[in-house]
């Protein structure tokens, strides 16, 4: 079996500022216990989520190897933010335009993600993205964290995605409930 690796883009004040994030340590963590590694990044304007994509698409010659793009980025529902700015799903979706075929792009729960169909759909088809998924509530108060970590142990060993989610549930009911994971495919 391939190893399936996750990129990780989180949004922070300041990209030059080296910190260990609560995100970093869980990445960390899941290398550990799970043996599943991570390309982590930090960026703080679009141009670096950008740069950060590019390097990753044509400089990384695992890049196949990427099944998850994992995205912590503050926002409101739908829309990330950074640097004060907001990007709407459409603007994300044509940054990644084609450049995400059979990858998951997945929202930690630092904003909501709440997808009609027809933005799901636009999204999947202009980036190539196998699914994208996240949380229908934000929260400070409890972070996704150990689901993200379950989610992406769970699509290690499983290629359907609607069995991920079912097994997630199994495993985690009350969180998923309590965060409501949304998966679009």
């Amino acid at each position: 079996m391939d190893d399936k690796f996750i990129f990780c883009l989180e949004a922070v004040p300041d990209a030059e500022i080296e910190v260990s994030t609560a995100v970093l340590l869980n990445l960390e963590q899941l290398a550990f216990e799970q043996g599943i590694d991570s390309i982590y990044k930090t960026c703080d304007t679009i141009e670096g989520l950008e740069e950060s994509l590019n390097a990753l698409l044509y400089e990384d010659h695992n890049f196949k190897n990427y099944e998850i793009i994992y995205l912590v980025m503050q926002g409101e529902k739908n829309n990330i933010c950074l640097n004060d700015y907001y990007y709407s799903i459409e603007e994300i979706a044509e940054l990644f335009e084609g450049r995400m075929k059979g990858k998951i792009l997945h929202f930690a729960n630092a904003k909501v993600l709440d997808l009609s169909e027809e933005e799901a759909q636009y999204f999947l088809d202009v980036t190539g993205a196998r699914a994208i998924s996240g949380y229908g509530v934000a929260s400070g108060h409890v972070s996704s964290s150990g689901l993200d970590k379950l989610f992406f142990t769970l699509c290690q060993e499983e290629d359907n995605v609607i069995e991920i989610v079912e097994e997630l549930h199994q495993k985690q009911y009350a969180l998923c409930k309590l965060l409501d994971f949304r998966l679009y495919y």
